[in-house]
């Protein structure tokens, strides 16, 4: 299939090359450089093979599999045969470690044999550089120790001395008494700082500026606001569903399914309502929530009315956007490696057609998809997305062994399916995509959305379990004017790993891996089932 730069083959099944290299390469090198480059005892261990005396014949080197993406505007998978192998023999070793306790004060009471005073401490951290400041910040696990480094970062206001912080201290100007910003910042995204200090410094309302709670969402313990961010990076404002103040959550092993079953409610909720207004369908809804009845109701007429193109045409908005940046780290450097802050929560927003009649279509990166399948179509003559469910339910193994899993699937019910992509842009990603024909959530009804939702908590929990901490989650939806209805809802799960920082191969769009998909779908199957447990017990049936 050489017109169409995908690894599904119209005929339900996935393709791919294997590159067996073996080559001669011309020596061009003037001289020789020897030197010891090590020693083993008094023996002299030399550099002599880094310079061959003539040509070099590699008659071959290790194997490579290159696999094109499902979806073509994505590029390709490149995975090493070696170090893939490897990982087929111990799929328990596709995990991250937990990381270490972390204690400066510690370490120094330690090497002097002495407790230090609390005064010498404060001293002591005043002195650091800024970078070692920063990385204790970021990695420290020791609660009084980020207490004085939060002192140092900012003033706060006391009702007694001793007491909790109330708030940061302010300044004319109306502007906390922040002195050390990148501390400030990283200490706020430090689970380990007391909750009492994570109140006063971030998470109480307004404490991170103006943005107004237009939502809520609450049962028992969990308790969710959303956020309108009116002065956004998305030149049309946005919205944040961000767990309250009172519901603290800074990592996924605190996350509640009633948390996410929150957060996703906000996010139907505020996209209903949107559509709704724009289609002149009243909505009885002002300080409150809409129940889950109201919620399907609006669901099914929304569903309705979009089924006229005549009427989808009319609409301002293009589609849905929705987002999660889960995870927060600096480097000592001040390089910032993810985009979120703290306390879980998920953006959205809803992507106009265009922003005047002389400008250009905005864009949504569910149009990629949807120009993909149409491409697909118009090429194969096959429905893209029923295709690609073949090529999953019908998948042979990378390295053809038939003694090993070769199921893709971790997770799938009548609704979604959560699978590995044959070729992972990231070396940990995952897809959740509806199985039925629904385009975007506003043709999602109440089981679809419950079932999306799992889905969610579940490739979370997973990915968490085996060690990631900064993952960034995506929606790709189908435009509401789209006629082409074979395109999928579809969420995508990026973990970022310590040592794959996005290079030059991944700016051309070639994605490093050193697994076979295969193997990262049975790692993940294996730490499936405490996820699912604790979703059956907190979800309240809502399946």
């Amino acid at each position: 299939m050489k017109t169409l730069a995908t690894c599904v083959h119209p005929e339900g099944r996935f393709v791919w090359a294997v590159h067996k290299p073996g080559f001669r390469v011309a020596n061009l090198r003037e001289k020789d450089y020897p030197g010891a480059i090590g020693f083993l005892g008094d023996k002299a261990i030399s550099n002599r093979p880094n310079f061959p005396p003539a040509d070099v014949e590699v008659p071959q080197a290790d194997w490579i599999y290159e696999i094109r993406n499902p979806f073509a505007f994505k590029g390709a998978t490149f995975i090493g045969k070696k170090w893939a192998d490897a990982r087929a023999a111990n799929p328990g070793s596709i995990i991250l470690p937990e990381p270490c306790r972390v204690s400066l004060q510690r370490c120094l009471e330690k090497a002097l044999e002495k407790k230090i005073s609390a005064d010498m401490l404060e001293r002591i951290y005043g002195l650091l550089p800024e970078s070692l400041k920063l990385a204790l910040a970021t990695t420290s696990t020791d609660s009084c120790e980020l207490v004085m480094l939060a002192e140092q970062a900012c003033r706060f206001h006391r009702r007694r001395p001793g007491a909790a912080p109330d708030a940061p201290a302010y300044i004319d100007g109306g502007k906390p008494d922040i002195r050390d910003h990148l501390l400030f910042e990283a200490l706020a995204n430090n689970p380990h700082l007391p909750d009492e200090y994570k109140l006063a410094m971030v998470l109480r309302p307004g404490a991170q500026g103006n943005s107004q709670i237009v939502g809520e969402w609450r049962d028992g313990s969990s308790h969710v606001f959303e956020y309108l961010r009116a002065n956004s990076y998305i030149p049309w404002g946005h919205y944040a569903a961000n767990m309250a103040h009172d519901s603290i959550r800074y990592s996924i092993g605190s996350l509640t399914a009633k948390d996410m079953l929150g957060m996703r409610h906000l996010y139907y909720q505020r996209t209903f309502i949107r559509l709704a207004e724009a289609l002149s369908i009243r909505v009885a809804a002002r300080r409150r929530s809409l129940a889950a009845a109201e919620l399907d109701r609006l669901q099914q007429q929304l569903s309705k009315a979009l089924e006229s193109s005549q009427t989808a045409a009319g609409l301002p908005f293009k589609a849905t956007l929705w987002g999660w940046n889960y995870g927060f780290d600096f480097a000592p450097s001040g390089y910032r490696l993810h985009a979120s802050h703290q306390q879980i929560h998920q953006q959205y927003a809803m992507v106009p057609v265009s922003a005047g009649s002389d400008a250009p279509d905005c864009y949504c990166c569910g149009e990629l998809v949807q120009q993909f399948v149409r491409q697909y179509g118009r090429q194969t003559g096959k429905g893209f997305f029923e295709t690609y469910f073949r090529a999953i339910a019908s998948n042979r193994r990378l390295d053809g062994r038939s003694d090993l899993p070769a199921d893709l699937v971790v997770h799938a019910d009548k609704q979604v399916m959560l699978v590995v992509p044959k070729a992972q842009t990231s070396q940990w990603e995952l897809q959740l995509v509806c199985r039925l024909p629904v385009g975007h959530v506003a043709e999602a009804d109440g089981r679809t959305r419950r079932s999306l939702d799992k889905g969610l908590f579940l490739a979370m929990k997973v990915l968490t379990a085996m060690g990631a901490r900064m993952v960034t989650v995506l929606e790709y939806s189908r435009p509401f004017q789209a006629e082409d209805r074979d395109q999928r809802l579809m969420y995508v799960f990026l973990p970022r790993l310590p040592q794959s920082p996005g290079a030059f191969s991944e700016a051309q769009l070639r994605w490093i891996n050193g697994h076979y998909p295969e193997d990262f779908a049975r790692a993940c199957r294996s730490r499936l089932a405490p996820a699912l447990e604790q979703w059956e017990s907190e979800s309240g049936g809502q399946t």
